[in-house]
Order: C-alpha cells, then structure tokens, then sequence
C-alpha cells in the first residue's frame, strides 16, 4: 500500500479518499458535536451559533464536517509540499500519515477551533516558505501576521504562532527591523477591527471574550492521550534523524523550510497549555507537520516490505484503540 501513496499520481487522491473512510469510519458511527469547552474564541463561537440555526445540533453533520476538513487540509499540505519538492519526488505520504495520527484520538476528529487554525496555518506555512525568494517581504509579513490574528480569534492561544512567524523570518531572511514591526501590526490589526466592530453595533460586552487565554500544567492520565503523543513524537524524532542526510543534498530554500518546520512542531505542541481548560484535542494543531516527519520515514525506508509492516503496526494500534479499547 505504501508504493501507491509514494507515488505522486493524481489519482492517488481517490485512493486517500478511501483511505479516509477507513480510518475515520468508527468516528463517522459514532459522532460527535462540536467541541465547546470554553478555549474557543470569538468568532468560532459566532460560527458556530450561527451554523447550529441553519443544521441544530446533528452530531452527524459536524463529526462529517470535520473528517472533510482533516481530507482537505491533508491534500493542501501535499500541494505545499511536492511544490516547494520537500521530497525528491512527489508523493502523498504526508496526507497519508496527516490522516492516520489523526485517528489516533477521537478528539482530533471533532469539529474545533483548532481544526479552523489549520486551515489558516496552511496559509500561513505556505506564505512562509516565500520569504526566502522576495526581495521585499513586507506585504508578506503583514498578511501572515494578520492571519495569526484572525486564528486568534477562533482560538486566541494560537497568536502564539506569531513566535513561528518572528523565528521563520530569521531563518529565512536577514533581519530588518521594519518587517518585525509589520509583521506586528498585522497581528493586532484583526483584534483592533473586531473590537471596532463590537464598539459600533454596541456589544462591547463580548470584547472581553477575545483574549481567552490561560496557563495549565495538567497531569495526563489518559493512556490514549499517551499513545498518540509517544507514537507522534516517536516518527517525529525518527523521521528528523532520518533527515539528516538527504538534507546536505538539498537547496538552501528547502533546508530552511525544513528548520522552520521544526519550530512549527515545537510552537504546536506548546499551544495547548495556554487554554484556559487544557484540552488534547488542541495537539492536533502538531499532527499537521508531524506528518511531514512521518511522511519522511516512510519515504526513506525504501524496503516496501518493512515500510508496509510499519505502517499496518500503527494502523492496527489505530484500529484497536477506536473498536476494542
């Protein structure tokens, strides 16, 4: 199975489609509504206030909804990838693998305001790996910052992302302090706009719901909360090491990509201990460049045999931990 998502064939994609089905199929029998734990920020309570008008509260609908955005963003992240030619050929192993640790954990499957931000970080990634090439970059900056400012409004501990931002242009570009600055002010501009917004229709009483933000250490008991984090974190780390020599061969723009996706995985396993009620469920927000890691381990075991029987180890402990735990 691995040699077809190797392939960068475009029909490949009904092949993930199907793939998808299978991994998510348990959580489509058994949905759920989305997720409300008071993290969520401004706008995705409006969102979702407003789509719970038009649909009520189908667990159905939005359990769907969420699988089609996790397919999306899997085939997004692919594009970005085989364009900046991450890897030596095209491939899908990264949807793949995006689509796979993402049924590791029933809360990485619910409709969320994490599963919004990654949308917006795809965006933002994408924008990112054009630093390098522009001669002026300042309209980037901005449009990236102003990005991260609007994810902080579906979920404010995302503004955090702006430490990708702030790393990825000293990676990427020569430090200029007028790109620092407007990278800032683009952050805050989507703040400043939603709090004029809320002064002119006079409901200032919501402005107090946009900086939603805490600070938790929680003691982790849930042993599939555990296992989803070893098995992330474990071809997170083989897949970097097994990076190492492909990565001299590799254009500069390419190895930076890479070193900024390192920072990407850091900062996202850190977001979640700014909620204001811990929640795993924000960790997915790593899944989505930890599959790039992932994607890579399966990429250099270049024995189809053993990649296969990694991959069918780590989807029958999906398997297992959905139906039989």
């Amino acid at each position: 199975m691995i040699r077809f998502f190797r392939s960068g064939n475009p029909l490949t994609v009904l092949l993930l489609l199907i793939y998808t089905l299978l991994v998510k199929f348990y959580y489509l029998i058994h949905p759920s509504t989305y997720m409300a734990d008071g993290s969520e920020g401004l706008l995705y309570h409006l969102l979702v206030k407003w789509m719970t008008t038009l649909v009520g509260n189908s667990p159905l609908f939005f359990t769907s909804l969420a699988v089609l955005m996790l397919f999306l963003q899997s085939l997004l992240f692919t594009r970005i990838i085989n364009h900046h030619r991450l890897f030596p050929r095209p491939t899908y192993l990264p949807a793949m693998c995006f689509l796979l640790f993402t049924s590791m954990l029933q809360s990485w499957n619910v409709f969320s305001p994490a599963l919004l931000v990654n949308l917006i970080m795809l965006w933002v990634f994408t924008s990112i790996t054009e630093l390098y090439t522009r001669t002026s970059a300042r309209d980037v900056v901005f449009n990236i910052g102003f990005a991260l400012g609007v994810s902080g409004l579906f979920y404010f501990p995302s503004v955090i992302f702006c430490f990708l931002l702030l790393a990825s242009m000293l990676i990427m570009r020569a430090f200029r302090l007028a790109e620092w600055i407007i990278a800032l002010l683009g952050l805050i501009c989507p703040l400043y706009l939603m709090g004029t917004y809320l002064f002119l229709t006079g409901q200032m009483t919501l402005l107090w719901k946009i900086p939603n933000i805490g600070a938790s250490l929680p003691m982790i008991t849930d042993y599939k909360v555990w296992g989803a984090m070893v098995a992330s974190l474990l071809f997170f780390v083989i897949g970097w090491l097994l990076l190492q020599r492909p990565l001299k061969k590799m254009l500069i723009q390419g190895r930076k990509i890479w070193a900024a996706l390192i920072i990407y995985v850091v900062v996202a396993m850190l977001v979640p201990f700014f909620n204001v009620h811990f929640s795993a469920a924000y960790w997915v927000l790593a899944v989505l460049p930890v599959s790039m890691f992932a994607g890579n381990v399966f990429w250099s075991v270049t024995n189809d045999t053993f990649a296969n029987i990694i991959h069918f180890i780590t989807l029958a402990y999906v398997i297992v931990m959905q139906y039989f735990s």
